[in-house]
């Protein structure tokens, strides 16, 4: 089968553009549901899809933080706000490109994985989750986000006969190429079908309009957001749903010493060169660029 196609961010200015004008809002209620949802504390955990590291701070109670992401120009700039290796209690940081149909992480290795805004460009969704429960360590905790095509606005608009399509239909529909809003409920179903059980939901943004934005004060918005997301498990009207999920805890941990894992075997005898990882099966290489492990594509 042909792996879909990869949403590409770079060389964008994603921090600047996206977030640096007009989204506090958005920013600081995705962090309340991520400090609630979010175990505080940890050995390993890794973010999909971590950009140029926005929810770094988040992550300080683990030993080991994995930002992982497709372009290496945001890893670049997650590694210029975040730096190397731990010191006075911070964590320990790796920077790692990869595709998310590919996680190229040991089964079984990390306590905690999160993915925020980051399961919308997925054209097969339920594979990336797939991949997600395979690298948590038994009872790992997995937070995330996804944009909600049964929110209001989406509502209001297909009664209105402004949309196409049906916000109450469970497919995903995409929206704009490789953005994609899905359904709540088909998104629990598929998360169960990998072996997830979700154990709490919260919903966010719910004051996420222009108007308000301009109107009301942030901090009260957020507030009153903060208020309303533990409504989520009741309905779930806004543009974001967060979702808490775990893996069984029975399942097999990663090997000992065990981190990487070769994308073209699978296997995790990787030796590090130092400019290069060498899967010791299959001879596969895969650069190291600036202490960025890119497994994107192995070495000519």
């Amino acid at each position: 089968m042909t792996q879909p196609q990869i949403c590409d961010y770079e060389g964008s200015a994603y921090q600047t553009e996206f977030w640096g004008q007009g989204r506090e809002y958005e920013d600081a209620v995705e962090r309340v549901a991520l400090r609630h949802l979010l175990p505080p504390t940890g050995d390993r955990l890794v973010e999909i899809g971590a950009g140029y590291g926005r929810l770094g701070d988040l992550y300080s109670g683990y030993n080991k933080v994995v930002f992982f992401d497709y372009a290496l120009s945001q890893l670049r700039r997650a590694q210029a706000l975040w730096g190397d290796s731990g010191a006075n209690g911070r964590p320990s940081y790796a920077y790692v490109a990869g595709d998310f149909y590919n996680l190229p992480f040991a089964l079984g290795l990390f306590d905690t994985v999160t993915a925020v805004r980051t399961i919308h460009h997925a054209a097969n969704a339920p594979a990336v989750l797939q991949g997600i429960a395979q690298i948590l360590a038994p009872g790992g905790t997995f937070v995330l986000e996804f944009a909600n095509k049964r929110h209001l606005k989406a509502i209001l608009r297909y009664i209105v006969r402004r949309q196409d399509w049906s916000p109450f239909e469970r497919e995903p529909v995409e929206f704009a190429e490789l953005n994609f809003d899905f359904h709540p409920t088909w998104m629990r179903e598929r998360l169960t079908e990998v072996g997830f059980q979700v154990r709490e939901l919260r919903t966010v943004s719910h004051f996420r309009l222009d108007l308000l934005k301009r109107l009301v004060p942030t901090g009260l918005l957020v507030s009153l957001d903060r208020l309303c997301q533990p409504t989520g498990v009741l309905w779930q009207l806004t543009p974001s749903v967060f979702m808490r999920s775990e893996v069984r805890a029975d399942k097999l941990p990663a090997p000992p010493g065990a981190f990487f894992r070769c994308p073209v075997c699978g296997s995790t005898m990787l030796e590090n060169e130092g400019d290069a990882l060498h899967c010791v099966d299959c001879g596969a290489r895969f650069a190291v660029r600036d202490g960025i492990y890119d497994f994107k594509a192995p070495l000519e």
